[in-house]
């Protein structure tokens, strides 16, 4: 799988759209108008269950190009489209340049 964070720059619309992209593909049958709002909750919707996030976890391992801790696979992370992108954005190399990533 490309790498984005390796052949463009990591800004909250890239990251977002890629996330939402996945979800809409893997999880919602290709049905973009099914997608959730970003602070809709993925997993009190219905969207993803627990194999669901690991498979989310595995996308964005592969796309974003670093390892999630298996600590910080949690709800504050991976329950919404706009957690999993400030989650990325913050823990991707890159995110330390744009002044976003974790201490």
């Amino acid at each position: 799988m490309t790498h984005i964070a390796a052949h463009q720059p990591l800004d909250e619309k890239t990251v977002g759209d890629g996330i939402r992209s996945f979800i809409v593909e893997n999880f919602l049958f290709g049905d973009a108008q099914a997608a959730p709002a970003d602070d809709a909750s993925l997993i009190e919707n219905d969207i993803v269950d627990s194999t669901g996030i690991l498979e989310l976890v595995a996308f964005i391992e592969d796309t974003f190009g670093f390892a999630v801790p298996d600590a910080e696979i949690v709800p504050a992370h991976f329950d919404t489209i706009a957690r999993v992108r400030g989650y990325v954005l913050a823990r991707a190399p890159g995110g330390d340049a744009l002044g976003i990533r974790a201490a």
